[in-house]
C-alpha cells in the first residue's frame, strides 16, 4: 500500500513539474501606463505599432489583407521589452495586420480591434478622416435577431442595421440584404466592413434612401458543409455548393419572411436588394439568379462564380439574358485587377454576361487584390445607386 502511495506521490510530482516547466510571460511593470506599450495612430496619420514581447528574439508587424499582399515591417526592441515600428502617413482606411514573433502569428493583444473571424489572427486599426468614421448625426441601430432554424436545424442569427427614425415612419423601407465572405462572421460587415459608420454618413449627406441592411451568416454550419472540414483545394467542389443551397433555402422561407414579419418593409422587387462579397458574391449570385423575381438590384463583390462552382439554376437563368436586363434595374460586378483569389472566376462571369448582353455595372479596382480595400469602396458606391 506504502508502496503504491509512493508512486502515486511521485506520478503527481512529475505530472505537476511538467505542467511548470513553462514560466508564465512576465507582465508589463505596474509603473507602466498601458499607452506605452499599446498600437496607436499618430495626429499625422502615421500608426505605431507596440509590442510588449521581452522574451522574443524578432518581432514583426505584417500589413496587407491576404499572402500576396502581406509586407513586414522588422521591429525593435527597447530598454523595457518594447516592440515598436511607426510608419509613413498612411491615407484614412482601416488595416489590418498582424504580429510575427518568432514566426508565430499572434494578433494584437493590446487592442479589442480585431478581425471577426471562425478563427481570429488578425487585429485592425483605423486611421480616421473618412466615411468609416464615427461622426456626431443621428445614428442607426444595429439589431441582432436569433431563433431556431427549422431549415437548417440550428440556432441562427443575424444583424440588421436599422436608419435612425425607422420606429416612427409609416412608409414600408427597402431592404438590402449583404453576405459576407468566407471565413469570416456576420460581424465582419459591421466592425471591418463599417456598414453602419458609412449608412449614417450617406444617409446624413442625402446620399443614400433610408433603408434596412440585412447581415446573413454566410456560413450555415449544416453537417456536411461545415467550412473547417474541407482542405481549400476542395471547397469548390464540395462546400460551396451545399452550404450555398442551404443558406438560400435558409433566406428565402426565413430570413425574408422574419424580416417582413419583424419591420415595416417594401416586399416588391424593386424594394428588395442583395449584395455579398467573395464567398457571399456566389451566394447573391445563385440566390439572386435563382430567384430573379424577388430581386431588382444585385451586387456581387469578387465573389467566387459558377466559371469554378457550377449551378444549374445559376446557369439556365444566365441563358436567358433578356429576362435579367428584363428583371435587374442594376447588376454590380466588382474585382481588384490584382486578385488572385476570384479573379478570373469574375472575368469569365463577366465575358458571359457581356457575350448575352447583359447589362452590367462593372468596377475593376487597380492595384488592389481579394480585399476590404476593394468591398469597401464597392459597397459605398454600390448603396448609393439603390432604390432610386
Amino acid at each position: 500500500m506504502k508502496t503504491r502511495y509512493r508512486l502515486l506521490c511521485v506520478a503527481t510530482s512529475l505530472w505537476s513539474c511538467s505542467l511548470m516547466a513553462l514560466p508564465l510571460p512576465v507582465k508589463p511593470p505596474e509603473t507602466l501606463a498601458p499607452k506605452n506599450y499599446i498600437s496607436q495612430v499618430n495626429s499625422d496619420r502615421t500608426i505605431t505599432w507596440r509590442l510588449w514581447a521581452p522574451s522574443a528574439k524578432a518581432v514583426e508587424v505584417v500589413t496587407g489583407s491576404t499572402p500576396d499582399s502581406y509586407v513586414s515591417h522588422p521591429m525593435q526592441k527597447d530598454a523595457q521589452g518594447i516592440w515598436h515600428f511607426t510608419s509613413t502617413p498612411q491615407t484614412p482606411d482601416l488595416y489590418e495586420y498582424f504580429f510575427n514573433v518568432d514566426g508565430f502569428r499572434t494578433l494584437d493583444t493590446g487592442t479589442a480591434q480585431a478581425k471577426p473571424q471562425r478563427q481570429i489572427n488578425t487585429s485592425l486599426i483605423l486611421v480616421p478622416g473618412s466615411l468609416l468614421d464615427e461622426r456626431n448625426m443621428p445614428h442607426g441601430e444595429i439589431h441582432m435577431l436569433t431563433w431556431h432554424s427549422a431549415v437548417l436545424n440550428r440556432e441562427r442569427q443575424l444583424a440588421v442595421w436599422v436608419p435612425p427614425g425607422a420606429e416612427k415612419s409609416r412608409t414600408p423601407l427597402p431592404v438590402l440584404y449583404y453576405y459576407h465572405g468566407f471565413g469570416d462572421t456576420a460581424l465582419s460587415a459591421i466592425n471591418q466592413g463599417r456598414v453602419p459608420q458609412i449608412m449614417d454618413n450617406l444617409l446624413a449627406e442625402k446620399k443614400i434612401n433610408p433603408m434596412l441592411v440585412v447581415i446573413p451568416d454566410t456560413e450555415t454550419d449544416i453537417a456536411d458543409a461545415i467550412p473547417e472540414n474541407f482542405a481549400p483545394g476542395e471547397r469548390r467542389k464540395v462546400f460551396y455548393p451545399r452550404n450555398a443551397d442551404a443558406a438560400d433555402k435558409e433566406l428565402i422561407q426565413e430570413i425574408m419572411p422574419k424580416i417582413a414579419a419583424r419591420y415595416n418593409v417594401r416586399s416588391d422587387a424593386e424594394g428588395q436588394a442583395l449584395a455579398g462579397l467573395s464567398q457571399g458574391g456566389y451566394q447573391a449570385l445563385v440566390s439572386g439568379m435563382r430567384h430573379l423575381d424577388r430581386f431588382a438590384w444585385l451586387g456581387v463583390f469578387s465573389g467566387v462564380t459558377t466559371a469554378t462552382v457550377p449551378d444549374a439554376q445559376v446557369a439556365a437563368r444566365l441563358a436567358n439574358p433578356e429576362a435579367i436586363n428584363q428583371q435587374l434595374k442594376l447588376f454590380t460586378l466588382v474585382v481588384g485587377d490584382k486578385d488572385v483569389t476570384t479573379g478570373n472566376d469574375v472575368k469569365v462571369l463577366k465575358a458571359q454576361l457581356d457575350k448575352g448582353g447583359v447589362k452590367t455595372d462593372w468596377h475593376s479596382y487597380p492595384q488592389l487584390g481579394h480585399e476590404m480595400g476593394v468591398w469597401r469602396p464597392a459597397y459605398i458606391d454600390f448603396v448609393q445607386k439603390l432604390f432610386r
